[in-house]
């Protein structure tokens, strides 16, 4: 019996045994074998970690991986892409990356939810908006109603006044200089304007008018802003010079989206150039920052996991008189102020455009401490789909003007953007050297 016993014993224990090598074997199969022979070692796959966007304040945006098509923040997303080519193209395919960028949560929040108020992501226009720190060139929000692909670009429009505005006022005339004007205007002769090359640029056969009628009337350089004067600002461009005027432009910032240099043609200060919101707010942030321009910036440092960044300070330079800016603002502050869009809270300066034919349309504006720009225009053509008869935002539009749609997104993201931030004051202009007229005064 007791052998009996011993014989059950240790076939209990030798099935157990097999039990354990069972189930060892069982869980073996299931991972890769670990190699004791350091010749045959298993090739370890590496960690890649992705590259990151953050915001200002150290958030993570969005993993980055240089394809935006899949990307939340689209609009971002390529101006990033589009300064990493130009910085290093090798940043683009560099995994690891730390990206801290210049955006703002709570403005892009804001200009991103103003956007979306007013045009529906299926709708074939796009609407877009950027806002810019004045003497920084930090851009603090990008926001668009949908992705377009390649960077948005429509005809600038009556945006474009105040270049021309700047350059009379530079010459020394003053608010209350002007000319007799009436609703058509043709230059007399092909030496009336002339480009940067000195070559004959007016077009004596073309005849512009102005988008609402006045007859002929005496209009200054204060009503002739406020009202978009089309045949005024000809008139106002012929005396201070198509040249200087274009320089006045590139100097606080306007840059053409296709990268060439601005067109020198007779109707330079109507607005055709297509222009972007960040080159068109970039350029009120100069007026804004007292004639001191910025390199708009989007990236301020970049990371590469290894203990190495590299930072990109603002890059700036004055190229206005302050006194000239200062009075520039003063005129557009009125603009503002007797639109109907006055009202967000604080001291704001802005001015509405209209693309030729309502092709486009475009607010841009600033307080001293934030410049914004919004642009709307139809990406699938803006000369076959103009802003006529549209419908957006689930509303019906016979026509779309600057002070409508884009004056709106304008104005309630500027509402919410400076909420509960210390208000600056703009500097009030010198009205010994700009108040008055001059030299083109009425009779």
């Amino acid at each position: 019996m007791k052998a009996f016993l011993v014989f059950l014993c240790v076939a209990a224990v030798s099935a157990f045994a097999a039990v354990l090598l069972l189930l060892r074997s069982s869980e073996d199969s299931g991972r890769e074998p670990v190699a004791s022979d350091s010749s045959v070692t298993a090739a370890a796959s590496p960690v890649t970690r992705k590259s990151v966007l953050l915001t200002a304040e150290g958030a993570v945006i969005e993993e980055f991986s240089g394809d935006c098509a899949g990307s939340a923040y689209p609009y971002l997303c390529r101006y990033v892409s589009e300064r990493l080519l130009a910085e290093d193209p090798r940043l683009l395919t560099h995994d690891g990356l730390t990206i801290r960028t210049t955006i703002d949560q709570r403005l892009q929040r804001a200009a991103q939810q103003a956007v979306d108020a007013y045009v529906d992501r299926d709708d074939p226009q796009l609407a877009t908006q950027v806002m810019i720190v004045p003497g920084e060139g930090a851009i603090r929000a990008m926001a668009a109603s949908h992705d377009a692909g390649d960077r948005p670009a429509f005809q600038q429009g009556t945006t474009s006044m105040p270049y021309t505005l700047a350059t009379a006022l530079a010459a020394g005339m003053r608010y209350g200089d002007g000319f007799a004007v009436s609703d058509e205007y043709q230059a007399q002769g092909s030496t009336m304007f002339r480009n940067c090359a000195g070559q004959d640029a007016a077009e004596p056969t073309v005849v512009i008018h102005n988008r609402e009628k006045g007859g002929k009337r005496f209009v200054t350089l204060r009503s002739g802003t406020r009202g978009a004067v089309n045949t005024f600002y000809m008139r106002l461009q012929e005396k201070v010079g198509l040249c200087e005027t274009v320089r006045m432009a590139e100097g606080l910032g306007l840059r053409s989206a296709d990268g060439k240099p601005l067109r020198e043609i007779e109707t330079f200060t109507l607005g055709p150039t297509e222009a972007d919101p960040v080159s068109v707010a970039n350029s009120y942030a100069s007026l804004a920052a007292r004639g001191r321009f910025c390199e708009p910036m989007v990236i301020t440092e970049i990371g590469d996991g290894s203990g190495t960044t590299r930072s990109f300070p603002p890059r700036c330079r004055q190229v206005l008189d302050p006194a000239v800016a200062d009075a520039v603002t003063g005129v557009l502050s009125d603009v503002l102020a007797k639109s109907t869009l006055k009202g967000i809270g604080r001291e704001a300066a802005g001015m509405p455009g209209e693309g030729d034919a309502h092709r486009s349309a475009w607010y841009a504006g600033y307080t001293p401490d934030l410049a914004a720009a919004v642009s709307l225009g139809d990406p699938r053509g803006a000369y076959r789909y103009p802003l006529v008869d549209v419908t957006m935002g689930g509303h019906r539009y016979r026509q779309v003007g600057g002070t409508s749609v884009p004056g709106l997104i304008w104005k309630q993201a500027m509402t919410e953007a400076t909420r509960g931030t210390r208000e600056t004051r703009f500097t009030r202009p010198d009205i010994g050297r700009f108040g008055g007229c001059h030299d083109a005064c009425p009779n």
